[in-house]
């Protein structure tokens, strides 16, 4: 399978669901700017079934391999990132997987009942990273609680398998150097900066990677008791630095990726900026 095919297949779900990354997107084309990518996300459990090395078959077996460890204690969160071994050019691909175990009984209780309402051969297919939610809606009211323990929880469980988010390459936009160039350019377009450290930025020149991402995209999701708005995927900016060898940074760090996790947080569409 071709890279692109990989990639691509990812975004027309993403982008199609997600109708303000697909906005955001076609400002930055609109200002004459080449959008690339730097990585996109994914999420899942650390169930054996559905875990991170099952989730990155689709990319180790079209020339990726893991580079770096992540955990995430507060969150009970494991993540891994991959890059492919000959096209520095390829975007990288960051995974994470809840670690159940740290939970509550019932949350745990929870989440295998829905993974074991499907057949074990069904998770055997690599093509199941692009399925979305395979073990059907859940009761409203069941994302409500799964999510006052875990926001993770409660987001993997009502959208299963898809890019969690995508993440524009600043280094490659010609007319934008900064990220608080890219935040106030965003943010003149009407859209909602993740800043819930009290920062829209995350990370520092001097640790050589710096993110931002927009909140999570509020939309209508049929539970089976209801349609209700919660948030769905979101899109996020990342801006590189180079080494003192002169070579830009590859890797990610926990304490950005663990801010970046809250761009999917629970808020209302009325919420202020």
């Amino acid at each position: 399978m071709q890279i692109q095919d990989i990639f691509h297949r990812f975004w027309i779900d993403y982008s199609t669901q997600n109708q303000s990354v697909k906005r955001i997107y076609d400002l930055f084309e609109a200002e004459g700017e080449q959008v690339v990518h730097d990585h996109i996300a994914l999420r899942t459990f650390n169930d054996p079934r559905m875990n991170i090395d099952k989730v990155a078959r689709i990319f180790t077996d079209n020339g990726y391999e893991a580079r770096g460890e992540y955990d995430f204690k507060a969150k009970k969160v494991y993540g891994r990132h991959y890059e492919h071994r000959s096209d520095p050019g390829a975007p990288k691909v960051f995974i994470s997987e809840l670690l159940l175990e740290q939970f509550s009984d019932g949350l745990q209780k929870t989440v295998r009942e829905r993974l074991d309402s499907l057949p074990g051969e069904l998770y055997d297919d690599p093509m199941l990273v692009y399925k979305g939610s395979l073990w059907g809606k859940i009761p409203f009211e069941t994302y409500n609680s799964l999510r006052q323990e875990s926001e993770y929880a409660a987001w993997t469980l009502v959208y299963g398998y898809r890019a969690n988010h995508f993440a524009i390459k600043v280094n490659d936009l010609k007319n934008f150097n900064t990220l608080q160039e890219v935040n106030a350019f965003v943010k003149q377009n009407g859209y909602l900066m993740n800043a819930s450290s009290g920062s829209e930025i995350y990370g520092k020149p001097e640790e050589l990677l710096e993110q931002s991402a927009i909140k999570a995209e509020v939309r209508p999701i049929q539970f089976n008791d209801g349609t209700f708005e919660i948030p769905s995927c979101f899109y996020e900016f990342t801006l590189r630095y180079r080494d003192a060898d002169g070579n830009f940074y590859q890797g990610f760090k926990a304490a950005n990726a663990d801010k970046i996790f809250e761009s999917t947080n629970f808020y209302r569409s009325g919420d202020p900026m």
